[in-house]
């Protein structure tokens, strides 16, 4: 073997990239934040493949089955459709999904599988609202919910109220159209509104007569996006999409330098960003402490 082959063969330049697969639910905004910050994360070395379903499941287990057969060191999925068609597909390939509420909902528990929640942790949310309580005239949390949909989440906050000696009033809805009644009925309950991401009670249509009447019921809600800020939410918690990625992109390279070993349980956001609508605070009466208007991410 001669001096130039040897140097050939150890030549970084030369070695065999580590193979890398992002499937994409669809081509929506908040996917590719996400896949954004996920491929910023990345060492220079690797070799991306990106595919887009399109929303179409089978299409997506058609391309999972491809990756299968490859060599493909890991896969990165955006979208719960994108991540069930890798989990139904792929059994020997690690998997990292984003961009998912409620994964447990859709069973993405399976050992080569774990990702980055998209969910604001309830304590954080809990710990924001309680020192605003007692400034109102009623010390009690309210929320809206579809038991079929958010019941154990219900749960989770009633066992965190308790913890920590607050009180906590749930309103269950069937269906959309129970909204604006058990809305009514929650309303002069309460001392401030809670809203879970719970698909059946926050729609387009639905949002926005939840925030208009909590503010003429002079009740502030409290929300896990800055959109329902800018909208009339008093303030939210809420993730950044990228930052979501790009957390995801760090897992993988742990999970690809044999630092983390599946199965692996999923992490929550490592950075949350708070938002707050002064103008709302201003209506309702409410002093917003200096301390955390000067931390929010956004003021409106």
């Amino acid at each position: 073997m001669t001096a130039a082959l040897i140097i050939a063969l150890l030549s970084p330049s030369l070695a065999v990239a580590t193979e890398v697969v992002i499937l994409k639910s669809s081509d929506i905004a908040a996917y590719n934040q996400a896949i954004g910050g996920f491929k910023a994360a990345l060492p220079s070395d690797v070799t991306l493949s990106e595919y887009d379903l399109q929303g179409d499941l089978e299409k997506g287990r058609k391309l999972a089955r491809k990756i299968r057969a490859s060599d493909t060191a890991l896969v990165f999925t955006a979208g719960v459709k994108a991540a069930k068609a890798a989990q139904l597909e792929i059994l020997d390939i690690p998997i990292i999904y984003a961009m998912v509420l409620d994964p447990a909902k859709y069973g993405l528990n399976t050992s080569n599988m774990t990702g980055i929640l998209l969910e604001v942790p309830l304590e954080r949310q809990l710990a924001l609202i309680r020192p605003l309580l007692t400034s109102l005239p009623l010390k009690r949390v309210g929320a809206l919910y579809d038991p079929s949909k958010t019941g154990h989440v219900i749960e989770e906050i009633k066992r965190l109220t308790k913890q920590q000696g607050m009180e906590f009033l749930p309103a269950q809805v069937g269906s959309e159209r129970d909204v604006p009644g058990a809305l009514r009925t929650l309303l002069p309950s309460v001392g401030a509104l809670m809203l879970v991401p719970d698909s059946t009670v926050l729609t387009d249509e639905s949002l926005r007569f939840i925030l208009n009447s909590s503010l003429e019921a002079r009740v502030p809600a409290i929300g896990f996006s800055r959109e329902f800020t800018k909208s009339g939410a008093l303030l939210c918690l809420s993730v950044n999409y990228h930052d979501i990625g790009r957390q995801a992109g760090q897992l993988a390279r742990r999970i690809l330098d044999g630092q983390v070993v599946l199965p692996a349980k999923p992490l929550a956001p490592d950075r949350i960003e708070t938002s707050i609508n002064l103008k709302t605070a201003k209506f309702l009466g409410i002093d917003i402490p200096k301390e955390l208007e000067s931390k929010a991410d956004e003021v409106y």
